[in-house]
């Protein structure tokens, strides 16, 4: 009698498959703490935006590293204020992460609904309505 084979990988594969949601989790968990000790608010720390610097106009990501000093340092308000996309997208980044890790953790490949084309092409036409009305006058609420 012959058993049926296995969905899952053996327990070498797995270590090896977590190893790379356990890098991606430390390279963010390092430059987090890097961007909570050495302040963007205070000029001279980081390079400014190319794009602000060649036209005058905010990118999507502008902000962004405010927004996590902000984040790092508990203070969720000022953090919406740096960058309300960026902010609101940390959740979703999150949960694939998590669930990366966990299918990882059972030795399966990463899948999800949020991979379709259709979530990407909404998500890039989402960035770009953000970044053309974060420019225009009467949302400067969203200006960093």
């Amino acid at each position: 009698m012959t058993e049926a084979p296995s969905v899952r990988r053996p327990a070498a594969p797995r270590a090896r498959a977590l190893a790379r949601p356990v890098a991606v989790a430390a390279g963010t968990a390092a430059a987090a703490t890097l961007i909570g000790l050495v302040d963007p608010h205070q000029p001279g720390h980081y390079p400014g935006c190319p794009f602000l610097a060649l036209t005058g106009f905010y990118c999507p990501g502008c902000g962004g590293l405010r927004m996590v000093n902000s984040l790092v340092h508990g203070h969720v308000g000022t953090a919406f204020g740096s960058n309300p996309l960026a902010l609101l997208a940390l959740p979703v980044a999150l949960y694939l992460w998590g669930r990366w890790t966990w299918l990882a953790a059972r030795g399966e490949r990463m899948r999800s609904a949020l991979y379709r084309p259709a979530v990407g092409w909404a998500a890039v036409g989402l960035a770009l309505v953000y970044w053309i009305v974060r420019n225009l006058p009467f949302a400067h609420f969203l200006a960093p």
